[in-house]
């Protein structure tokens, strides 16, 4: 059977959310048109306004609706201590369980030469402007414990020492192979405060 061009239209859209195949984006499409039409129509703002106004922070690439997010923007916040996330969502994880009062860079991905993915698309070269500047003490890495997170880690290790900047990884309290955003409070909380200098 066929749908509407709009409705099929919608699945589609659907299906680029993480884990939502086709027939969970059908579930979401025909709940939404069925149950929840204001809700969609709320839906749809909020994702066109996110669109057009959230970008990258131009110093640790965090998203805000700023040039500066709020975290690099706090100037209680330790600028001699960075930490650095593959992504947003590990930003969120570390500011939700744990008392860190540094500041970050989200490198939005890993190294992997086999996806593409370079120091260049990492933002390592904003990062490497951050170092120069020679405020920066200390580098907290904070990488996923996958082969792409660990060789991301010394890549970068190697550039902040380049910069005379102290390094030290987080724990391996994190299940190997774990992503940092799944990974429970105490976990987390403990991994973080047993970081050692590599």
């Amino acid at each position: 059977m066929a749908f509407s061009p709009a409705l099929t239209s919608l699945i589609d859209a659907l299906r680029i959310l993480p884990g939502v195949g086709a027939k969970s984006a059908q579930r979401m499409a025909f709940h939404m048109l069925q149950r929840e039409r204001e809700g969609a129509a709320h839906l749809a703002r909020s994702i066109e306004q996110a669109v057009e106004n959230v970008h990258h922070c131009k110093s640790c690439r965090m998203f805000t609706e700023h040039e500066i997010c709020d975290i690099c923007a706090n100037e209680r916040r330790d600028a001699s201590v960075v930490c650095v996330v593959e992504s947003p969502a590990d930003v969120m994880a570390i500011e939700q369980n744990t008392d860190f009062g540094g500041r970050y860079f989200v490198l939005l991905g890993r190294l992997s030469p086999i996806d593409g993915v370079g120091p260049n698309e990492l933002g390592l070269d904003i990062l490497r402007q951050r170092l120069a500047e020679g405020t920066v003490e200390e580098v907290i890495l904070a990488t996923g414990a996958t082969v792409e997170g660990e060789a991301t880690a010394q890549y970068v290790a190697d550039l902040a020492r380049q910069h005379n900047a102290g390094v030290s990884r987080i724990a391996h309290g994190v299940p190997i192979g774990g992503e940092l955003e799944y990974v429970d409070a105490g976990t987390l909380s403990q991994a973080f405060s047993g970081r050692r200098a590599l």
